[in-house]
């Protein structure tokens, strides 16, 4: 990952920006199950565009978006 430790695709909490700093806690909603949860900022991306948070396997199949790959979610940060 750019923070420089090995991506884990089992470890929820991890989620790329594209420019919060590292560290930063963010809740997530999935705003069409009103499901949530909490990552922090660990890498960079995503880069394709139109996209704001790169999710690992386990957050996206936490949050209930592992079967489309791709849903609104609203985002708080967490101080």
């Amino acid at each position: 990952m750019a923070n420089g430790k090995t991506f884990n695709m089992y470890d929820a909490s991890t989620v790329a920006h594209k420019s919060l700093p590292f560290g930063t806690k963010v809740r997530l909603v999935n705003q069409h199950t009103g499901t949530t949860l909490m990552v922090v900022v660990r890498d960079r991306g995503p880069y394709i565009k139109g996209r704001t948070f790169d999710l690992s396997m386990a957050g996206a199949q936490r949050i209930g978006v592992k079967g489309t790959g791709v849903a609104a979610l609203k985002a708080c940060i967490v101080r």
